[in-house]
Protein backbone atom coordinates (compact mmCIF):
# COMPACT_ATOMS: atom_id res chain seq x y z
CA UNK A 1 0.00 0.00 0.00
CA UNK A 2 1.62 3.35 -1.16
CA UNK A 3 -0.44 7.04 -0.61
CA UNK A 4 -1.54 8.21 -3.85
CA UNK A 5 0.24 11.58 -3.13
CA UNK A 6 2.29 12.82 -0.24
CA UNK A 7 2.34 16.67 0.31
CA UNK A 8 4.85 18.70 1.90
CA UNK A 9 5.89 21.44 2.84
CA UNK A 10 6.37 25.17 4.93
CA UNK A 11 4.12 26.11 7.25
CA UNK A 12 1.63 27.89 5.81
CA UNK A 13 1.96 26.11 2.08
CA UNK A 14 -1.53 24.82 2.40
CA UNK A 15 -1.26 20.87 2.86
CA UNK A 16 -3.93 20.27 5.57
CA UNK A 17 -6.50 22.43 3.38
CA UNK A 18 -4.77 21.18 0.05
CA UNK A 19 -4.98 17.54 0.95
CA UNK A 20 -8.58 17.93 2.77
CA UNK A 21 -9.93 18.66 -0.97
CA UNK A 22 -7.93 16.75 -2.73
CA UNK A 23 -8.82 13.73 -1.14
CA UNK A 24 -12.96 14.92 -1.52
CA UNK A 25 -11.55 15.42 -5.11
CA UNK A 26 -9.96 11.80 -5.63
CA UNK A 27 -12.60 10.18 -4.01
CA UNK A 28 -10.09 8.80 -1.12
CA UNK A 29 -9.39 9.83 2.42
CA UNK A 30 -6.74 12.56 3.57
CA UNK A 31 -4.40 11.44 6.70
CA UNK A 32 -2.48 13.90 8.19
CA UNK A 33 0.69 12.93 10.25
CA UNK A 34 0.48 15.98 13.06
CA UNK A 35 -3.16 15.08 13.23
CA UNK A 36 -1.87 10.84 13.82
CA UNK A 37 0.81 12.49 16.43
CA UNK A 38 -2.23 14.49 18.77
CA UNK A 39 -4.32 11.36 18.27
CA UNK A 40 -1.65 9.30 19.29
CA UNK A 41 -0.59 11.91 22.60
CA UNK A 42 -3.50 13.10 23.38
CA UNK A 43 -1.64 16.49 23.22
CA UNK A 44 -1.76 19.35 20.94
CA UNK A 45 2.07 19.50 18.47
CA UNK A 46 2.45 22.62 20.30
CA UNK A 47 1.60 21.35 23.70
CA UNK A 48 4.41 18.28 22.98
CA UNK A 49 6.95 20.96 22.00
CA UNK A 50 6.52 22.25 25.37
CA UNK A 51 6.00 19.64 27.61
CA UNK A 52 8.71 17.66 26.17
CA UNK A 53 10.56 19.17 23.37
CA UNK A 54 11.40 19.32 19.76
CA UNK A 55 13.57 15.98 19.95
CA UNK A 56 10.85 13.80 21.51
CA UNK A 57 7.95 15.47 18.81
CA UNK A 58 10.17 14.28 15.88
CA UNK A 59 10.78 11.06 17.08
CA UNK A 60 6.43 10.43 17.34
CA UNK A 61 6.92 12.50 13.76
CA UNK A 62 9.04 9.57 12.19
CA UNK A 63 6.69 6.87 13.90
CA UNK A 64 3.54 8.36 12.22
CA UNK A 65 5.30 8.87 8.75
CA UNK A 66 6.12 5.41 8.93
CA UNK A 67 3.58 4.09 9.95
CA UNK A 68 1.93 6.50 7.38
CA UNK A 69 3.82 5.02 4.57
CA UNK A 70 2.47 1.32 4.72
CA UNK A 71 -0.95 1.94 5.94
CA UNK A 72 -2.41 4.69 3.91
CA UNK A 73 -3.39 4.94 0.37
CA UNK A 74 -4.66 7.88 -0.03
CA UNK A 75 -3.44 11.66 0.07
CA UNK A 76 -0.75 11.77 2.93
CA UNK A 77 0.02 15.57 4.43
CA UNK A 78 3.60 15.88 6.80
CA UNK A 79 4.02 17.99 9.41
CA UNK A 80 6.86 20.93 7.83
CA UNK A 81 9.38 19.45 9.32
CA UNK A 82 8.97 15.73 8.97
CA UNK A 83 11.54 15.41 5.95
CA UNK A 84 14.42 16.62 8.29
CA UNK A 85 15.05 13.09 9.73
CA UNK A 86 17.01 11.10 7.41
CA UNK A 87 15.04 7.69 8.27
CA UNK A 88 11.81 9.50 6.94
CA UNK A 89 13.21 10.73 3.71
CA UNK A 90 14.55 7.17 2.81
CA UNK A 91 11.57 5.64 3.48
CA UNK A 92 10.06 8.29 1.35
CA UNK A 93 11.91 6.57 -2.04
CA UNK A 94 10.04 7.01 -4.89
CA UNK A 95 6.88 8.45 -4.16
CA UNK A 96 4.80 10.79 -5.63
CA UNK A 97 5.90 13.91 -3.35
CA UNK A 98 4.89 17.07 -4.48
CA UNK A 99 6.23 19.92 -2.40
CA UNK A 100 3.40 23.11 -1.85
CA UNK A 101 6.25 25.88 -2.56
CA UNK A 102 4.61 29.41 -0.94
CA UNK A 103 6.70 32.59 -0.72
CA UNK A 104 7.27 33.98 2.70
CA UNK A 105 4.76 37.20 2.16
CA UNK A 106 1.97 34.52 1.43
CA UNK A 107 2.99 32.06 4.07
CA UNK A 108 3.26 34.90 6.76
CA UNK A 109 -0.21 36.08 5.53
CA UNK A 110 -1.69 32.25 6.12
CA UNK A 111 -0.13 31.60 9.73
CA UNK A 112 -0.65 34.65 11.06
CA UNK A 113 1.87 37.23 13.12
CA UNK A 114 -0.13 35.02 16.30
CA UNK A 115 0.50 31.62 16.20
CA UNK A 116 0.35 28.92 18.12
CA UNK A 117 3.03 26.79 16.19
CA UNK A 118 5.35 26.13 18.73
CA UNK A 119 8.84 26.74 15.99
CA UNK A 120 7.33 29.98 14.82
CA UNK A 121 7.10 31.92 18.56
CA UNK A 122 8.52 35.33 18.68
CA UNK A 123 9.04 36.88 15.35
CA UNK A 124 6.81 35.17 13.25
CA UNK A 125 8.44 36.68 9.65
CA UNK A 126 11.91 36.06 10.76
CA UNK A 127 11.10 32.47 12.05
CA UNK A 128 9.06 31.18 9.30
CA UNK A 129 11.71 32.52 6.79
CA UNK A 130 14.49 30.96 9.02
CA UNK A 131 12.82 27.75 8.86
CA UNK A 132 12.14 28.07 5.14
CA UNK A 133 15.44 28.94 4.09
CA UNK A 134 16.54 25.88 5.86
CA UNK A 135 13.65 23.32 4.67
CA UNK A 136 13.75 24.44 0.79
CA UNK A 137 16.64 22.41 -0.08
CA UNK A 138 15.43 19.41 1.20
CA UNK A 139 11.66 19.79 -0.49
CA UNK A 140 13.30 20.42 -3.53
CA UNK A 141 15.19 17.47 -3.94
CA UNK A 142 13.07 14.83 -2.99
CA UNK A 143 9.92 16.27 -4.71
CA UNK A 144 8.79 14.90 -7.54
CA UNK A 145 6.80 17.82 -8.23
CA UNK A 146 6.66 21.62 -7.29
CA UNK A 147 3.29 23.41 -7.02
CA UNK A 148 3.80 27.02 -6.14
CA UNK A 149 0.41 28.06 -4.06
CA UNK A 150 1.29 31.71 -3.96
CA UNK A 151 -1.79 33.96 -5.26
CA UNK A 152 -3.59 30.87 -6.12
CA UNK A 153 -6.78 29.41 -4.21
CA UNK A 154 -6.42 25.94 -2.69
CA UNK A 155 -8.82 24.65 -5.49
CA UNK A 156 -6.46 25.86 -8.41
CA UNK A 157 -3.55 24.50 -6.04
CA UNK A 158 -5.51 21.17 -6.11
CA UNK A 159 -6.46 21.15 -10.18
CA UNK A 160 -2.50 21.45 -10.49
CA UNK A 161 -1.87 18.43 -8.66
CA UNK A 162 -4.42 16.35 -10.35
CA UNK A 163 -2.94 17.61 -13.44
CA UNK A 164 -0.03 15.91 -12.36
CA UNK A 165 -0.86 13.26 -11.40
CA UNK A 166 -3.28 12.46 -14.57
CA UNK A 167 0.09 12.84 -16.46
CA UNK A 168 2.32 10.63 -14.00
CA UNK A 169 3.82 7.55 -14.57
CA UNK A 170 3.26 4.72 -12.13
CA UNK A 171 5.09 5.42 -8.92
CA UNK A 172 8.27 2.81 -8.65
Amino acid sequence: MTPIVILIGSPGAGKTTVGTLLATRLETTLRDTDADVEATTGSSVADIFVDSGEAHFRRLEEAAVLAALVEHDGVLALGGGAVTGSRVREALGTQRIVFLDVGLPAAVRRVGLATARPLLLGNVRAQLKALMDARRPVYERIAWRVVSTDDRSAVEVVDAIVELLDEAEPVR
